[in-house]
């Protein structure tokens, strides 16, 4: 892991971006903003699942004027999406929201753009800058435009690269010229590895805080391996202030891939418990993915990082779940939990479920009273005797050396 590289930080609401600040969560409503019952029922549920930052959408007025309502029940900021009025980004300032997203290339009249800065300046909003891979080529001048198409069809990747900088740096002019500088960028494209290369062009020419994003990402099965590959290396590589993973999906999906990844790099402790659970084989004797997919249902609501894990034999089990605080190993017709490395109960198979879920639910209690501690490392768990085959009879013993 590079370290995080220092950008300008800006505030939105009482979240910081960038700086030394951790990497914000944020995700998009997808309702009608004007329904103001619906939209907020949506934040919350979106905060509660660890949102740092919710946008929503601005397209007519009577969006804007349900903004009130909706920023006083709001759990989390909330930003203004505006595209091409400016007069939606004024009411949205008005009416308090805490960052505005907008592109001065999609409003004409410069006057209207320094109005839109100038209403952010005074009351210290950030505004979220952005280019994509798919509106960066010139639409209007068909000269400029043919003049793109045969530079991007001789060099596609590093001619790509080359507009979307160019276009931020003409933004950027835009915000010098009106003295505003609390500005997060963006560079999207739907294809990771243009991502990658994207961002990486940006961080070194801009010390602003970074909006990390793959557009029309697609649906969630699809979407978000596309997303970790491009989010995931550029956290590595120590870029990036805020993300979003975007998905044609229940916006909830979004915040908890993308809290998922910043646990899975270390970026932001984890509240809830980690499940872990071995692969499956031709060795494993019960249906360990339904076992899996009931422990995960079960384990919801509990709110202490414990790590659990689900083993469907006892060969390689007890190595893969050193470090699980909770591990259950199971086979024909039984399961042997361990807590910690202490083998603590035996029960037959259909009882497997709720008994990993009391001990869990029991050390969880331990560690809240302050009685036991997280694991964080390796615990020697000493396997279990072997458990009957289908046939009934005993496998050879499990080396322990």
């Amino acid at each position: 892991m590079t370290p995080r590289r220092k950008t300008h930080q800006v505030m939105v609401g009482g979240v910081p971006i960038g700086g030394d600040a951790p990497v914000a969560i944020q995700s998009m409503t997808s309702t009608n903003t004007h329904d103001i019952d619906a939209t907020v029922r949506q934040i919350r549920t979106l905060a509660e699942a660890g949102c740092d930052i919710v946008r929503v959408a601005v397209p007519e007025k009577r969006d804007t004027a349900a903004l009130p309502s909706i920023l006083e029940q709001s759990p989390v900021p909330i930003v203004a999406d505006v595209h091409f009025h400016f007069q939606r980004a004024i009411e949205a300032i008005e009416a308090g929201v805490h960052k505005i997203r907008l592109n001065p290339g999609n409003i004409k009249d410069r006057k209207q753009v320094d109005r839109v800065i100038a209403a952010c300046r005074d009351r210290r909003i950030p505004i979220r800058v952005g280019v994509n891979e798919g509106s960066v080529v010139e639409r209007s001048d068909k000269d400029r435009r043919a003049r793109e198409k045969g530079r991007l069809a001789s060099d596609p990747r590093g001619e790509m690269i080359r507009l979307m900088v160019a276009i931020l740096e003409d933004y950027m002019r835009i915000f010098d010229a009106n003295d505003f500088h609390d500005v997060v960028i963006s560079a999207k494209s739907i294809d990771a590895g243009m991502v990658i290369d994207a961002y990486r062009a940006v961080s070194e020419r801009f010390d602003l805080p970074l909006h990390l994003g793959v557009t029309h990402a697609g649906p969630p099965e699809t979407g978000r391996i596309r997303s970790i590959a491009a989010l995931g290396s550029l956290l590595a590589m120590g870029i990036g202030d805020t993300i979003r993973i975007s998905y044609a999906a229940d916006p909830i999906h979004e915040v908890e891939d993308a809290k998922e990844l910043l646990c899975s790099l270390s970026m932001r402790a984890r509240v809830e418990p980690e499940l872990i659970a071995c692969p499956t084989c031709g060795r494993i004797e019960i249906d360990l993915i339904k076992l899996v997919a009931d422990v995960r249902r079960k384990l919801v609501g509990i709110r202490v990082p414990v790590k659990v894990a689900v083993m469907g034999c006892v060969v390689n089990g007890p190595g893969e779940a050193e470090g699980a605080d909770v591990a259950v190993f199971a086979g024909k017709g039984r399961g042997v939990i361990y807590v910690q490395g202490e083998q603590t109960r035996s029960v037959d198979e259909a009882e497997i479920l709720d008994a990993l879920y009391d001990e869990t639910v029991a050390f969880a209690e331990r560690v809240e009273r302050g009685e036991a501690s997280l694991t964080g490392a390796a615990v020697n768990i000493v396997p279990p005797d072997p458990l009957p085959r289908a046939d009934g009879s005993i496998p050879l013993p499990v080396s322990r050396g």
